[in-house]
């Protein structure tokens, strides 16, 4: 039996892929040593502009293997096709253990969070489900912390399931696949009694034109849109 996928644990893969522990603790405090003039005018523009809070962290509290950054966020929504959005899209019912972590870190750093994003599957934003959120809070220049994962682990095929959905290259490439399978299993000998390869070639392209055709139907029909376009996208219809 194949384990399920921890979507934890391939979030940490791609940042410690990127950047070291080490290294990310190093680039956090040089961010948090900026100059506190320059501090509150970003922290100023950005509660004008939007309704986030950057979250004040004592640094010396942190823990760098909870530590993401935007990128590394991205990258795992858009190969799992999940969605980062703040915590009030989430449909589903927080657990008091993931609560008490978050006035467990108000105390430790002496201070107040709020703006808290969660990764999910886009069903969990819409309907109550049990797979695998992951709780983050904001700490300024698109640095998150993890604070709480709960719930199911993803299916061990959810990466290779979501693949098609990429990209426009990702869904061409499998409709080609598909296409030439369905094509090797026609068995064209009955219909023809000398086959040749403009034949199958032929066959090839009639039904790679099907193939595709059924895509575009059901992406227009059901409104679907590529994983790199909806990762942080609040519209449960994209």
């Amino acid at each position: 039996m194949l384990s399920k996928t921890n979507i934890e644990i391939k979030l940490a893969q791609v940042r410690n892929k990127r950047i070291s522990e080490a290294a990310i603790l190093k680039e956090v405090e040089v961010i948090f040593s900026e100059n506190e003039t320059k501090r509150d005018a970003i922290k100023e523009t950005l509660a004008n502009n939007t309704s986030e809070k950057i979250n004040s962290f004592d640094f010396d509290k942190l823990k760098g293997n909870r530590i993401y950054h935007i990128t590394d966020i991205k990258k795992i929504c858009v190969n799992y096709r999940l969605r980062f959005l703040d915590s009030h899209f989430f449909k589903g019912t927080v657990p008091e253990e993931a609560v008490s972590k978050i006035r467990q870190l108000e105390n430790e750093h002496d201070t107040s969070l709020s703006n808290f994003k969660i990764i999910a599957p886009a069903k969990l934003l819409k309907l109550e489900n049990a797979d695998d959120p992951l709780l983050f809070a904001p700490m300024g220049n698109d640095y998150f912390y993890l604070i709480h994962k709960w719930g199911n682990d993803l299916h061990p095929f959810r990466k290779v399931l979501m693949w098609p959905y990429k990209s426009l290259e990702n869904v061409i490439a499998t409709v080609f696949i598909i296409s030439l399978l369905v094509t090797s299993i026609i068995p064209i000998h009955l219909f023809s009694t000398g086959t040749t390869n403009q034949e199958y070639l032929l066959l090839f392209l009639f039904m790679f034109k099907s193939v595709g055709g059924i895509v575009i139907f059901y992406g227009f029909a059901k409104g679907k849109n590529f994983n790199t376009a909806i990762w942080n996208s609040k519209y449960y219809n994209a």
